[in-house]
């Protein structure tokens, strides 16, 4: 079974150094201590172990050093900046293993670029070695790239010419989109094994600036102030502990404090149900310091994505997730309210950020979501948010009409955006998007199912006399289908409109990259994937495809 949480005492690859306004986190690897058996993590290359401890590190940097403005990735090995991620894991791994490894590592370099943009915590590669495939991935992610000239120091995107598949993790569409390189270099690069050094680098727009090794400390240092400088993120702070999550897991599912995962193999679906507050929450900067990493918001956040995660990870099969609410709806609402009241107080704005990371995790999971609204369900405010990420949502609806009811807040009409950039609401009224006023002058009203189905709000509100076989045959039917066409029809489904960087990143990796994966080209047995290292030529097959 793999798990997600970490705590720095069991770091193997990661060390952090916080001076002031500026932390580096420095990749030193491990070999022996990859993730499973069967290879070594040589030239500082990554396998998700390694990944996993970088996602706590940032996530540890957000909430327990707040006053950092500017993180510096760099290498602990002499004249190796990172390999990207290892050839010999990847070629051992099964399919899914690697589509799920490529994901990972691409929501943990969108997370940097999401908390630069809206959090104001800038990122400095400082490549002091090689840097190939993800270990130059992770350095674009990067708000700049500082580069070493020694004439011996290349970047590169290698796995096109050496290993048949193209770079997973956003590379391709980086290099382009953000880089802004110019598309016939870009091509030269991306098909060229040896890499580029600095001053091509440079001249291109692969990194921002280079130095020779007597200044590149003094470059990298000024840089990375420069950035901190910039940072909306407060001087002087107080950060809190984030406490280890507290989680059972069992033959019946996983068990947390506010999120709970039950499973149904037969169905082969898991029930995700998220419970409100039980108790007042904190409704000023202090106490909600005070309350640390219990504050609801944080917790069940936290909890939340740890639950995708180990469904991701570590139950393949469970196609269909069930989203599901219980408690007092008031309860979530006054909850936001705190949120949205003191969004300038840094762990209200942190907190909002790991909220949406953890949706827009939601949103990009390769499972079919449907919301089920039924009774004692509490679909208000930021929880209201999983029935917008569904692709259905069934909602009761009780003759008497005392059934289950919804509400908005200030949290469904913008803070929490898609990786598209784009609302959840906005993205449902996509069709009629002069509602969304008219549903903003709604927030906080109750809808039962008759106004939410009204409001367009929901998909389907079967009575108590059907609800029961409404939602059989429609698990069943979800069960039944292919789920290599459902995740294809999802990925297609999810992001209208126009694409972000983002959804492009995601789009290429659920479509191409997961294409290429399955391709003799790549993974048969005289593929290149297979082959490397081996002394022996892929055998391909020359068809275009």
């Amino acid at each position: 079974m793999i798990t997600f949480d970490r705590t720095p005492e069991t770091w193997r690859h990661w060390r952090l150094v916080v001076d002031g306004r500026v932390a580096t986190l420095t990749l030193d690897v491990d070999e022996d201590a990859g993730l499973a058996p069967g290879y070594k993590l040589k030239l500082n290359s990554y396998d998700l172990g390694v990944d996993i401890e970088l996602h706590d590190a940032l996530q540890r940097i957000r909430f327990e050093h707040p006053s950092v403005g500017c993180v510096v990735l760099t290498s602990g090995k002499d004249r190796m900046f990172c390999a990207g991620a290892n050839i010999y894991m990847l070629g051992a791994s099964s399919h899914g293993w690697k589509v799920n490894f490529c994901k990972f590592t691409n929501e943990t370099r969108n997370g940097m670029e999401d908390s630069s943009r809206h959090d104001g915590l800038k990122f400095l590669a400082a490549l002091n070695g090689v840097t190939a495939g993800g270990g130059y991935e992770v350095a674009l992610a990067c708000d700049e790239i500082v580069m070493i000239d020694d004439n011996s120091t290349v970047v590169s995107l290698p796995e096109v010419p050496l290993l048949g598949v193209l770079p997973g993790t956003g590379g391709l569409t980086r290099v382009v989109d953000k880089r802004k390189v110019r598309r016939d270099l870009a091509d030269l690069f991306c098909t060229s094994a040896d890499g580029v050094r600095a001053g091509r680098a440079a001249q291109w727009g692969l990194v921002d600036h280079i130095a020779t090794p007597n200044r590149f400390p003094a470059a990298v240092r000024a840089r990375a102030e420069a950035l901190a400088e910039g940072s909306s993120r407060p001087r002087e702070a107080a950060g809190i502990r984030l406490t280890p999550i507290e989680r059972t897991i069992d033959d019946a599912g996983y068990h947390y404090n506010h999120v709970d995962v039950a499973f149904d193999r037969a169905g082969r679906r898991a029930t995700l149900t998220v419970s409100a507050p039980r108790e007042p929450q904190p409704s000023d900067p202090d106490a909600i310091q005070g309350a640390g990493a219990r504050w609801w918001p944080l917790a069940m956040a936290r909890e939340f994505d740890d639950a995708i995660l180990m469904l991701r990870a570590n139950e393949p099969e469970m196609g269909l997730l069930v989203l599901k609410t219980r408690g007092d709806p008031r309860a979530v609402l006054d909850a936001d309210q705190a949120l949205v009241e003191h969004g300038d107080f840094w762990l209200a704005r942190e907190t909002l950020g790991l909220l949406r990371r953890t949706l827009a995790r939601l949103d990009v999971t390769s499972r079919s979501l449907y919301a089920v609204i039924d009774e004692g369900s509490c679909f208000a405010g930021v929880l209201f948010e999983l029935a917008l990420a569904a692709d259905r949502g069934y909602m009761l609806s009780l003759l008497d009409g005392e059934g289950p009811t919804v509400a908005l807040d200030a949290l469904n009409f913008g803070p929490l955006p898609t990786v598209a950039g784009r609302g959840r609401l906005e993205t449902r009224l996509a069709h009629a998007p002069e509602r969304i006023a008219e549903l903003e002058t709604l927030a906080g009203v109750a809808f039962d199912a008759e106004q939410a189905l009204a409001h367009e709000l929901v998909t389907l509100t079967p009575d108590d006399l059907d609800w029961d076989d409404e939602l059989r045959l429609a698990f069943e039917e979800r069960a039944g289908l292919s789920p290599d066409a459902l995740t294809g029809l999802e990925a297609s489904l999810r992001f209208p409109g126009a694409e972000s960087l983002e959804t492009k990143v995601f789009g290429r990796l659920s479509a191409w990259q997961n294409w290429v994966f399955n391709r003799p080209n790549a993974t048969g047995d005289a593929g290149a994937l297979k082959l490397f290292g081996s002394g022996s030529k892929p055998k391909f097959n020359w068809e275009r495809i």
